[in-house]
Formats: structure tokens, sequence, C-alpha cells
């Protein structure tokens, strides 16, 4: 959850720099050896001590030989929504979002997949504001991003980082994600991330009803949370995860708006952890 760049992806990778040409040099990916070696202290460092299952994974890819076995996680509208934020690029692959963004700095920048289609040339018109700055990275039409919308059952209100999910009250709260990739767009036509942010109480939970219910059957599986601190140590938090396997498009200024002003004081995106291959750190998709 927490915390495009190779030139050569696809015509979508190249036209989110159109017209920005004033942004510094695109650093250099780390080498192969760097991710390598990561995975390798991720294996160490976990190896016979008793992980859970982790994330992010492959959701086309259902092997894994996992045996810390957990109970899936309630139905979302039986838990509330305590956290929301995104991740620069997709965390998990799968679907529609399989290309590789390359090994970014080897601290999850500019690394993770990306959407493999196309938008329109309107949907790629640049914008003229900064959006989501963070540490002169704004995020730019044609980006991908993964939303994580973070559910607990514990007896909490909403807000900010996974903190928010916990409760002196519950030692061990079942935890949910939803998960979603979107591509953003030039776009007012496109979904309002206001919108798919928006928190209601339904049936006294916390809840955010306009996650969208038509990119695909989400595929479930129980997994940890992410982000890069996880690239070479295993989360210890058990999570249930559904990730939707398609991607839908969003408007990158209805994204600008929601990092400006909202309850989890979410400003920028966040990095991405590398996608977790051992099989014996990922759980048995049924």
């Amino acid at each position: 959850m927490k915390n495009i760049r190779t030139q050569s992806k696809k015509i979508l990778l190249a036209a989110s720099l159109t017209g920005l040409c004033s942004l510094p040099a695109v650093a250099k990916d780390v080498s192969d050896s760097v991710i390598a070696k990561q995975r390798a202290a991720l294996q160490k460092n976990t190896d016979g001590k008793g992980y859970g299952p982790q994330a992010p994974r492959d959701i086309d890819q259902a092997y894994g030989t996992n045996l810390r076995v957990f109970g899936f996680a309630p139905n979302r509208s039986q838990m509330n929504l305590c956290n929301i934020h995104f991740h620069k690029n997709a965390e998990h692959k799968g679907g529609d979002y399989t290309t590789y963004a390359g090994n970014g700095d080897g601290k999850g920048h500019d690394t993770g997949f990306v959407y493999d289609g196309n938008l329109s040339t309107a949907q790629l018109k640049p914008v003229d504001q900064a959006i989501c700055n963070s540490k002169d990275k704004p995020l730019k039409v044609g980006d991908t991003i993964e939303v994580h919308w973070v559910f607990t059952s514990s007896q909490v209100t909403p807000g900010p980082t996974l903190g928010a999910c916990l409760d002196d009250s519950t030692m061990n709260p079942g935890l949910r994600v939803e998960g979603q990739v979107f591509v953003l767009a030039n776009d007012s036509s496109a979904l309002d991330f206001g919108e798919l942010a928006q928190v209601q109480t339904v049936n006294g939970y916390a809840q955010a009803p306009n996650i969208p219910s038509d990119t695909g059957s989400p595929v479930e599986y129980l997994g940890s949370t992410t982000g890069p601190a996880y690239n070479e140590k295993a989360s210890p938090l058990q999570v249930s995860w559904s990730m939707r396997p398609e991607t839908a498009i969003v408007d990158i200024n209805s994204v600008g708006e929601w990092c400006s002003d909202n309850i989890f004081d979410e400003g920028s995106a966040h990095a991405v952890r590398n996608l977790v291959t051992n099989p014996a750190l990922l759980s048995p998709i049924n």
C-alpha cells in the first residue's frame, strides 16, 4: 500500500512527456543486479521465520506455496474505510497493466507496471499545472497510478496513514484493500477522482461507495501491506486483497484537486514495492 518512463515503452509512455521538455533529465535505472540483490535479501530475511504471504504480486499467476493461512477479511461493507492513498505506477502486475516501467532508482520510484493501452491525442494534452507534486516529480497525463482503499475491522474513522486503520481495542484487526489501477487523462468526461474517493457513512460503517464496479471481477488473495520499505524485509501485517484486472481512465485535473485537499493528508503518489515473485512468499489464488 504505502509508503513511465522507459523511452521504448509504447506510445502512452512517450506521449506523457510531450510538451514537458523543461523537466530535468530522467535518471537512469539501477542495474538488474540491484533488484536481484533486494530480492535475495528478502528471501534470506524471511526464510524459515514464519512470515505470511506478501504483496504485491502478479495477479494472473495463481501459484504460491506460503503455509501461513489466515481467514479472508469480511466484505468491505462490513468494515470501516480507514485510508485512501495511491502509488505512482501499478505495484501489482496483471490484467491490462503488464508493461514494466523499468528498475527505477532502486527505492521504489519510476518502477512498477503501467497501462498497456493507449489514450487519444486529446486525452494526452499536457496540463499546465503541477499535479500532486513531490520532489519536482509531478504526475503527468498518460501516467499510471494504483489506488488503495483500505478497510479495517477496527472501530475507527478515516484518516492519514495506515495508522488510522488500527486502534488500541483491536490487536489484530482484519484488513482489506480494494485496489484499482487508473491511467491519467486530460479529460473532463473521464472519472472524477474526488467522487471515487468520496467517504460516506453507510449502515454505521465508513464507506467509499464509488469504487469502480465495472473493471472486471476482482482477484482476491491473501497478502500484506506494500511499499518499498519492504523490498528487503517482509511486512508482518495480514491483508485481504481485491485487485481489479482492468484499468479505468481518470481525469488528471480531479486527481490534482484531491491532492490539494483531502482528509487523508495525501499530497503526492507513493513509491512502489518490488513485485514479489518468490513462491514461498505468495499465497495460492483459488
